[in-house]
């Protein structure tokens, strides 16, 4: 066999499965676009490609005093860049002090940081329901965002500090020499040249609240507290009234802020991507 016709055994057998994973990912996607366009609340009569697509289940869903669809996702939207912001904020300084600093107890911070990242956030529930309970925060969006805020730091502090490390200290010796304060290096210094693990952490940290249905099911009571998680399984969950076709609309709808948000930070990414490739 020759070089060139194991190297065309080598393209066919990459290519056939790129084409299977594309297919096991689109596949889904495009029958819940197909679903969402479908007349009908069942999903017996729905195909891929509507024969008589429609837009009711937009309009009933984002009509104006038509469904509470409209409060869940201002209330996810809400929960998810208070997250963002909050994580932001205590990453970047916990990343920082662990990378720059050398103090008592960092070593075993870091272990205890790298065992929290083991533990699921839903195995907690009880604890998690009594505290806020204790706190007053049942049926409170502070109570997620503090939960899922707190449940991002240690991961994201590692990525934070891993990528801090391959910072030069030269920067920070050079700056201190000049007179400038450790506050000062961290905000004008490091998180600029942070930006693209700090865009890396911001989409962790505001797509997870989009996402979760258990936390949110624990804390929050009231329908017009309702995140788009739990509002749109009350659209299926009840087998006499379930709208599959309605929850499509509803799901591809959720995509639409996490879309803009990889956009707006794909600058950082690519330059993150960048900078690797030329310090490798």
């Amino acid at each position: 066999m020759t070089v060139y016709t194991k190297r065309r055994i080598r393209l066919v057998v990459t290519y056939s499965i790129l084409v299977s994973v594309v297919l096991v990912i689109a596949y889904p996607l495009v029958w819940t676009i197909g679903a969402s366009f479908n007349p009908g609340n069942s999903l017996m009569s729905t195909s891929m490609i509507p024969e008589n697509p429609t837009l009711a289940h937009y309009i009933h869903l984002l009509g104006e005093g038509a469904h509470p669809y409209v409060q869940w996702y201002l209330n996810s939207l809400k929960i998810s860049f208070l997250t963002m912001g909050i994580t932001l904020v205590l990453v970047s300084f916990s990343g920082y002090a662990f990378s720059r600093f050398r103090f008592k107890g960092r070593k075993n911070g870091l272990m205890l940081f790298l065992l929290l990242q083991m533990i699921p956030q839903f195995s907690a529930l009880i604890a998690i329901f009594v505290l806020a309970q204790m706190l007053g925060l049942i049926n409170s969006h502070w109570a997620l965002v503090l939960i899922y805020a707190g449940g991002q730091i240690p991961m994201n502090t590692f990525l934070l500090k891993g990528y801090l490390d391959s910072i030069p200290r030269d920067l920070d010796e050079s700056a201190r020499m000049d007179g400038a304060s450790h506050f000062r290096i961290y905000g004008q210094i490091i998180m600029p040249l942070a930006k693209p693990i700090l865009a890396v952490v911001a989409i962790n940290s505001f797509t997870g609240p989009l996402g979760d249905f258990i936390l949110a099911s624990v804390i929050v009571r009231s329908p017009e507290m309702y995140t788009l998680p739990i509002g749109l399984y009350n659209l299926v969950s009840n087998p006499m009234g379930a709208s599959y076709t309605m929850f499509a609309a509803g799901a591809l709808l959720i995509s639409i802020p996490v879309a803009l948000m990889f956009l707006l930070l794909q600058k950082q990414f690519v330059s993150g991507l960048t900078q690797g490739g030329v310090k490798g």
